[in-house]
């Protein structure tokens, strides 16, 4: 006998043929926790069914179990539990050997367990998988499910509970094997050997398949009523009925209000189910590197206002565009260490970033072929250049922002003053340490950063003059500074800048950053 099936089951098992339900959830609702048996077709576990309670049928006269109690022959009792026929031409079922399930729709599952567990529907799967053409040795199977599968679940369980009560089995609503995972144990073996790949229960790639039903705002409607709290509506969802929802409401309704709403055991529906388009998914790819910005006309984002496109081209841009096309990509994401203003060169070692590729059809790239995609970025356009290029963890790219206020920063900037210096007019800087400013936010930015007042430290500065009116200023501060703001004052809004310690008018001309104290992400030796 492949079904661990035992003997307190056959009453379970009687019941719930007679309401209609299909050989699956019929296990389902009998515990069994075997894959294997769901592997099995409606066919033969329907065979195996019967032939398990026929053998009671043998023995029934001599059952010293005490099992004896359930003593109507099966014929007599399937009629009166088909007192509630769920359509017109099974109300004259006869017995065990024909039982509702075979001519509709299964009561329970409505066709999911019936109709799509087997070759044909792995093989469909398979199909849109081999489409997508992604890159993948394992998988996982996402299943989503119509909503009044819990009703009609719940409806199942009040209807077998008496009998279960009676024979005081330890059965709890619990250990009923969820039509999810009955489903996954038929299907996901044959969809994995039709794509030559393992199953997993974490694979990066997910598989999603549902079903949707016609009558599922129809067979949920009256919890809607009972428990309105429930119910919320949602932007992103088309019913209100999500599975979620449902099974919140079903906590809450009393045995007693759900029986005088809903029919027990339910009716058959008039449908069976109908399959959704099978999705792919693959878990994000994380690239990390640092880059240098050569332009004084290359903004690090897009650089939109009011909808129009301000200048060609941006670092994310130059760098995202050859990784997308390389990994299949669908979109990206892209931070950065901090940023830089359009007009500020980012030089030295460069300034960390991460940019996240989603729905990557390709993931795997060796140390040679990273070191060929850093080459082709590198080689489209002069006004970056990219270094320890790498694929990381999601984990990993945290440690870019860990502590990011407390990095230092180094700086050069070409100053103006009003009034003419001499080189000794700068030698006071070099003895400038630990300086506290109180920035107020710059009003460039004030439109994208709220207002407030943040205290920075300038740990060091040196200056080399130029002629009377100009010279290189050295900066290393606290990252986070407007270096800007700290040189010209903004008009009194960072206290104190470079003007009131020089104590003339001083303005920035030219800015690079020249490090970026941020020790992530690892060198990638050349």
């Amino acid at each position: 006998m492949m079904l661990s099936l035992k003997d307190k089951d056959r009453p379970v098992i009687r019941k719930l043929m007679a309401a209609g339900c299909c050989g699956r959830c019929i296990l389902r609702f009998c515990c069994v926790g075997k894959y294997s048996s769901y592997q099995q077709s409606c066919e033969d576990i329907h065979k195996e069914l019967l032939a398990f309670l026929g053998e009671d049928d043998g023995q029934q006269s001599h059952d010293a179990s005490g099992e004896a109690e359930t003593g109507d022959p099966p014929c007599k009792k399937m009629k009166l539990d088909s007192s509630q026929p769920s359509s017109g031409e099974n109300a004259s079922a006869e017995g065990a050997s024909e039982p509702k399930a075979q001519s509709g729709v299964c009561v329970a599952c409505v066709g999911v367990l019936q109709h799509f567990c087997d070759q044909g529907y792995a093989k469909q799967v398979s199909e849109v998988v081999r489409k997508g053409e992604y890159q993948f040795d394992s998988l996982m199977l996402a299943v989503s499910l119509p909503a009044q599968l819990s009703v009609r679940e719940h409806s199942c369980w009040l209807h077998i509970k008496k009998e279960v009560k009676e024979k005081s089995m330890c059965l709890d609503k619990e250990d009923v094997v969820q039509v999810k995972d009955a489903f996954k144990w038929a299907v996901q073996g044959l969809v994995g050997k039709e794509l030559g790949a393992s199953v997993l229960t974490n694979s990066a790639f997910e598989v999603s398949v549902g079903f949707a039903h016609p009558e599922t705002d129809a067979d949920c409607h009256f919890l809607a009523t009972e428990c309105p709290d429930c119910f919320k509506p949602m932007k992103n969802k088309a019913s209100v009925f999500t599975r979620m929802a449902v099974v919140k409401a079903l906590e809450k309704i009393s045995d007693t209000k759900f029986l005088r709403h809903y029919p027990c055991p339910p009716v058959s529906p008039s449908s069976q189910c109908t399959p959704l388009e099978t999705t792919c998914l693959r878990a994000s790819v994380f690239i990390a590197g640092r880059y240098n910005k050569f332009s004084r006309e290359l903004p690090q984002t897009p650089w939109v206002i009011d909808g129009e496109r301000r200048m060609e081209g941006s670092v994310e841009e130059l760098i995202a565009n050859p990784l997308l096309s390389a990994f299949k990509a669908d979109g990206f994401n892209f931070c950065s260490s901090g940023r830089e203003d359009v007009d500020v060169r980012t030089l030295g070692n460069g300034r960390p970033f991460a940019i996240e590729l989603l729905n990557p059809h390709r993931a795997k790239f060796n140390r040679a072929e990273m070191r060929q995609l850093q080459e082709t970025i590198n080689t489209s356009s002069d006004k970056i250049r990219v270094r320890d290029l790498q694929i990381v963890t999601r984990e990993a790219t945290s440690r870019m922002k860990e502590g990011e206020e407390e990095k230092t920063k180094s700086y050069s900037a070409l100053i103006w003053t009003q009034k003419p210096i001499t080189p000794a007019d700068l030698d006071f800087l070099e003895n400038v340490k630990e300086l506290k400013i109180d920035q107020k936010t710059p009003l460039r930015v004030l439109h994208r950063r709220p207002l407030a007042i943040r205290q920075r430290l300038i740990h060091s500065m040196s200056a080399s003059y130029l002629d009377t009116h100009h010279f290189t200023l050295q900066l290393r501060t606290q990252a986070g500074t407007y270096i800007k703001e700290f040189v010209h004052g903004d008009f009194g809004r960072t206290k104190p800048n470079l003007g009131a310690l020089m104590e003339t008018e001083v303005d920035i001309l030219e800015l690079d950053v020249e490090s970026v104290d941020v020790d992530w992400p690892p060198a990638v030796p050349e």
